[in-house]
């Protein structure tokens, strides 16, 4: 069967089997950040079986940039224009939360779904993954006229965008159109993202016994009680809302001690701060630093010896909003238009490759492929959307204005 195109600039047909072909068999692949070496080698057969030359094809160093390291970096594919245009630039990242490793991805009616019930399904984004892969298979087999195209699928999304950060923008080709596949409806355009800082927080105090001393030791568990107490009551934990000004924080990891009949005396916790406003982010960080810094101070020894902290701020990936009138929205919009839906723009809570994208001086809007419950055991693809992000992205990768 296949799934024909509303629009005058692309009225072709694409198979719809091959398309869910493509977005199953790339769920199924282990892929979690810092492990998408198989994800690669993947799409790399394909475009290999299209006919793409090797020259056309980076993998370029993010993964040995990248503070996590990595088996691989990001995957480009550059094609020169059969017509004169704009180069434009696709991308989706291919790496999956660690939930969903083990996904075994199923057809039910209008969604997939993972048959494991224990594991997230890995939509995000292979569906994005997979919209990019179906789109340039489509146009070099039916040899479709276009601009000058890169696909790009980045590396380690999931934990800070890593790949859209470490990318070398001149294997990019100098694109004046971006688009960014990843959540939501297929409807839907992202012209705007909130910005993130990572915490790396670390309390030291002093051991001791817990039953014959317990008063010669300061607890770093007491400090870390007292600091996150701190924060929830004050409101700057979780949701945060004061006066206008509206932020998130969360502490993800604490890890510290061996034993329970030692007074622990190291204890490390990972947190983030988030918020569309650098002003209040930056506020939200530090009533983090002041919290744990008194909490330290508070928890001493019987002789007076206080614990101390070591605290840091890394700055993941600042916010940004692209103007409606930006050329990449506008043609975002029209091309969801063109497809028979009603276009949505909005602004995303979560962090997207975008945001870097767009520092990097590449305005950059992030279209939805159909993905819900994302990073959870209930998460599904919506198969009507996946295959409308379809249409729009070939609609995007051969027009010429």
């Amino acid at each position: 069967m296949s799934f024909r195109t509303t629009t005058s600039h692309s009225a072709y047909d694409f198979s719809r089997e091959a398309a869910l072909q493509l977005v199953t068999d790339l769920i199924a692949i282990p892929g979690k950040s810092t492990f998408e070496g198989r994800v690669v080698a993947f799409i790399q057969k394909k475009l290999k079986q299209a006919g793409v030359l090797e020259t056309q094809v980076t993998i370029d160093d993010a993964h040995q940039r990248s503070p996590a390291g990595g088996e691989v970096g990001n995957l480009i594919v550059k094609l020169p224009g059969t017509k004169r245009a704009p180069r434009r630039l696709l991308m989706a990242h291919v790496d999956t939360v660690p939930l969903a490793v083990g996904a075994k991805p199923i057809v039910d009616g209008d969604i997939i779904k993972s048959a494991d019930p224990t594991t997230a399904l890995g939509g995000d984004d292979r569906s994005g993954a997979a919209v990019l892969l179906n789109t340039l298979l489509t146009i070099l087999k039916n040899k479709l006229p276009h601009p000058p195209l890169t696909f790009f699928w980045p590396v380690q999304e999931e934990i800070g965008l890593v790949g859209a950060r470490c990318v070398n923008l001149r294997t990019l080709g100098q694109p004046k159109l971006c688009f960014n596949w990843d959540g939501g409806a297929a409807n839907t355009a992202a012209v705007g993202a909130t910005g993130a800082y990572d915490l790396h927080i670390e309390l030291f105090g002093h051991a001791a016994h817990a039953g014959a001393h317990p008063e010669h030791g300061a607890s770093a568990v007491a400090m870390a009680g007292i600091a996150i107490a701190d924060l929830t009551t004050n409101g700057w934990h979780g949701l945060i809302v004061k006066g206008k000004n509206r932020g998130t924080s969360n502490i993800g990891f604490i890890q510290g001690g061996e034993a329970t009949n030692v007074v622990t005396p190291h204890v490390r916790l990972r947190a983030e701060a988030r918020s569309h406003d650098p002003k209040f982010r930056l506020k939200i960080v530090n009533a983090f630093r002041e919290a744990f810094t008194k909490a330290a101070k508070q928890v001493c020894t019987d002789s007076g010896q206080s614990g101390r902290v070591e605290f840091r701020a890394d700055l993941k990936y600042e916010s940004f909003a692209l103007d409606l009138a930006e050329p990449c929205v506008v043609a975002a919009v029209n091309a969801i238009r063109s497809v028979g839906l009603e276009p949505e723009t909005r602004i995303s809570n979560g962090g997207l490759d975008a945001n870097w994208m767009t520092a990097h001086g590449l305005p950059t809007v992030t279209l939805g492929c159909g993905q819900a419950g994302i990073h959870t055991t209930d998460e599904v693809l919506h198969v009507p959307s996946y295959l409308h992000a379809c249409q729009i992205a070939l609609q995007l990768a051969t027009a010429s204005t």
